[in-house]
């Protein structure tokens, strides 16, 4: 009996099995390396994130639009300035208004506007404080 073809086809096939065994390493390798540079990627994000929420409280307050009236601006100044909280009469003063009624009143509306806003607190019965 004459093995020579049988030992041909043999060879054929394992060549063909060693061919796709090399290929699929090829394509192992090409995954690894893919799946490293993605979980590279994964732990920089987690550092970016933990570095983003760790710096979220040292971030600046958004400051919400303020009213359009030229007494806003100069009513935060005062606050700016106070080492305490201001009555509407004190707010007033600092703006340079006569202390009629119809101005603390108006005073006193611009001032729970900002609360509204956010902008200030009420620290008591007619009290006003900027938020800390």
């Amino acid at each position: 009996m004459n093995l020579q073809p049988l030992l041909d086809v043999l060879e054929l096939q394992e060549d063909a099995a060693r061919a796709l065994a090399d290929g699929l390493r090829a394509q192992i390798d090409d995954l690894q390396s893919r799946l490293q540079k993605a979980e590279t990627r994964l732990e920089h994000l987690a550092i970016t994130r933990r570095t983003v929420t760790g710096l979220a409280d040292r971030l600046p307050a958004v400051v919400p639009d303020l009213p359009e009236h030229p007494d806003y601006p100069r009513i935060l100044d005062s606050f700016n300035h106070a080492t305490r909280p201001l009555r509407a009469k004190d707010v007033c003063e600092a703006l340079g208004h006569e202390l009629l009624p119809k101005n603390v009143e108006g005073t006193r509306a611009k001032l729970r506007r900002l609360v509204k806003l956010g902008i200030l607190t009420e620290a008591g019965t007619g009290r006003f404080a900027r938020k800390p």
